[in-house]
């Protein structure tokens, strides 16, 4: 049972938890055009290295990621290099994710962005575990998705209804530069975020150590001390 766990554990690790982050990094800059139907990939904007360097912050931080357990000078150089690699992609799925979420251009980007900074950076100075930042995440994506595609979505559609009426009435004045997508653009930007929560949680502190080797080693020192606390005994026996 031990090792089959262990071997779980590592098929997680080096395997389903890459693949996950990948596919958010492919999937968070993936929009559809609403006219032609035709696949479109935008590259993340800089804002959103900015948010994902903050939101690593937090990550140290709550102990949600330890980085002296996943890079350390006791493991393999291979380990090391595959934890670093895993890591890396972890940022840029991280920055793929606000990419999602964030409107492409205008006024509501800038709005959008603002909201994740200002978010990000009060919580630089709270107190947070590793559930915590979890369910907090979940409920800032969350927000935004709903707001980008319901309600932004609605602003750029051909007719827009009572909403759109709504908006430019307050917003008179105001240019709003909002790109239309084809609905499918919110689908896939629902899965990457479903991926990305799921990789939130498979992404443990630390590594699991595997302990196989060990066991000997154990066995053999504890045998060993036995050994030599024996033989003062077995000697005061013979003078005796």
């Amino acid at each position: 049972m031990k090792e089959h766990a262990e071997t779980n554990r590592l098929l997680l690790q080096f395997i389903v938890l890459p693949t996950i982050l990948l596919s958010v990094v492919l999937l968070g800059g993936l929009r559809i055009d609403a006219e032609t139907r035709h696949f479109m990939f935008i590259a993340p904007p800089l804002v959103t290295l900015i948010l994902t360097v903050l939101l690593m912050s937090l990550f140290f931080r709550a102990g949600a990621i330890r980085l002296h357990a996943w890079l350390s000078i006791d493991q393999p150089m291979m380990t090391n290099i595959s934890h670093l690699l895993t890591l890396i992609i972890f940022f840029f799925a991280s920055a793929q994710a606000f990419n999602s979420v964030l409107p492409e251009s205008g006024l509501l980007h800038w709005m959008f962005s603002f909201f994740f900074l200002w978010t990000l950076w009060t919580n630089q100075f709270f107190v947070l575990d590793t559930q915590r930042l979890l369910k907090s995440l979940m409920v800032l994506f969350g927000t935004a998705f709903v707001l980008k595609h319901l309600l932004v979505a609605a602003l750029s559609g051909p007719e827009g209804g009572w909403l759109r009426k709504l908006t430019a009435t307050l917003l008179h004045g105001i240019a709003i530069d909002v790109p239309r997508f084809a609905p499918a653009t919110g689908y896939i930007s629902f899965f990457a975020l479903v991926l990305y929560v799921a990789g939130l949680w498979l992404t443990s502190p630390g590594p699991p150590q595997t302990s196989a080797v060990d066991f000997p080693m154990i066995k053999d020192n504890s045998a060993s001390i036995e050994d030599v606390k024996r033989l003062p005994l077995s000697i005061d026996e013979e003078v005796k």
